[in-house]
């Protein structure tokens, strides 16, 4: 794989590459030095563990401007909405007890409080910025540790829950647009050659989901035996080669199945503007299409702002905010594709 010639700078090609590159977070696990895991069956001292936590916080610069949310006074539907914005994750939200969220104005940098660990700090921006967000997640990893102790062990790193993420505690993911190595089939040979790296490939809720759309996670495994500047460099590395891949793939069809691509965009299109009936999968799969389509200026009768927009609210939690009340999943399938129609100019009745 190629790499800038000066060491911890992004690869030019997929620094200019935001349509495949959509999103980039970083999170770093950290647990209370001398306190029992959120894992561990007595979790009597969780309200403690929170409430010192946030206390902590208040004290930093500017800490009084993140907002605190406490996980388990929310509603199952507002707990899978911030799901799908990926502001936490299944796990603090399907979880039990005290459990907390605190995000700052732009929710770009946030906590997570009792998950699987006592702390998970994450950064999540648009593009690839994994050194960008390694940096402001690292600010705030250091502010907090001047005030709270964290569990270290001077030959392991930073004890955590889960075995996999002793050491740095660091994991490094983007969520990456890959539609023409799926329709190449060339898809499987990313995936090997990630696993080879010690990384994973996810879908679109991360661990344990489908990639829907043709979205993907990718993220290191490794998290002990490295330093933060190499896991970021390694995945900034791998993450230009299939941004590469992906954009070779996409010239192969454009230039030998061009009429196909295009026969696939405007059925999507149509299927957008007319269906009565649409499921998220479904749904997904289309505005993929519309997506690829958008970057290959093989179309234009959309905005990229409206379609992402249409990607997060067709999720199942925000559809039903939008409608304002629970819906049963046929109810969901019918507000959605009403949902598109309007927002595309289809037939309303």
């Amino acid at each position: 794989m190629l790499v800038d010639d000066a060491p911890g700078k992004p690869c030019p090609a997929a620094r200019r590459n935001i349509g495949i590159v959509i999103s980039t977070r970083v999170r770093l696990a950290r647990n209370l030095a001398g306190r029992k895991f959120p894992t561990h069956p007595d979790g009597s001292d969780r309200l403690e563990i929170l409430s010192d936590i946030k206390r902590v916080v208040g004290t930093l610069p500017g800490g009084d401007a993140f907002a605190w949310r406490n996980i388990d006074e929310e509603s199952p539907l507002e707990c899978r909405l911030l799901v799908e914005r990926h502001l936490i994750s299944r796990e603090l939200a399907e979880g039990s007890g005290p459990r907390a969220v605190a995000l700052n104005p732009e929710r770009s940098l946030g906590m997570m409080i009792n998950e699987e660990d006592h702390l998970r700090l994450q950064c999540l921006m648009p593009g690839l910025a994994l050194h960008e967000a390694y940096a402001r997640t690292d600010r705030l990893d250091n502010q907090l540790s001047e005030r709270l102790e964290f569990a270290f062990d001077p030959f392991y790193g930073y004890l955590t829950s889960c075995p996999t993420n002793v050491g740095t505690g660091l994991r490094v993911s983007a969520m990456l647009h890959l539609p023409a190595l799926a329709m190449t089939r060339h898809i499987e040979k990313v995936y090997r050659a990630i696993i080879e790296m010690r990384m994973a490939v996810r879908g679109f809720y991360g661990e344990g989901t489908e990639a829907y759309g043709e979205l993907y996670q990718i993220s290191n495994q490794a998290t002990c035996g490295k330093n933060e500047a190499d896991i970021i460099d390694d995945m900034d590395a791998a993450i230009a080669a299939i941004v590469r891949y992906e954009e070779r793939a996409r010239a192969r069809l454009a230039a030998s199945e061009r009429r196909q691509l295009e026969d696939r965009i405007w059925r999507s299109w149509g299927a957008l503007r007319h269906a009565r009936l649409m499921n998220t999968e479904e749904a997904m799969r289309h505005l993929s299409s519309l997506r690829m389509g958008l970057a290959m200026g093989l179309f234009t009768d959309i905005r990229p702002s409206e379609l992402d927009r249409l990607f997060l609210y067709s999720q199942p939690a925000h559809l039903q905010r939008l409608e304002g009340r629970e819906l049963e999943p046929g109810d969901r399938d019918a507000a959605r594709a009403a949902l598109f129609r309007k927002s595309l100019g289809g037939e309303m009745n």
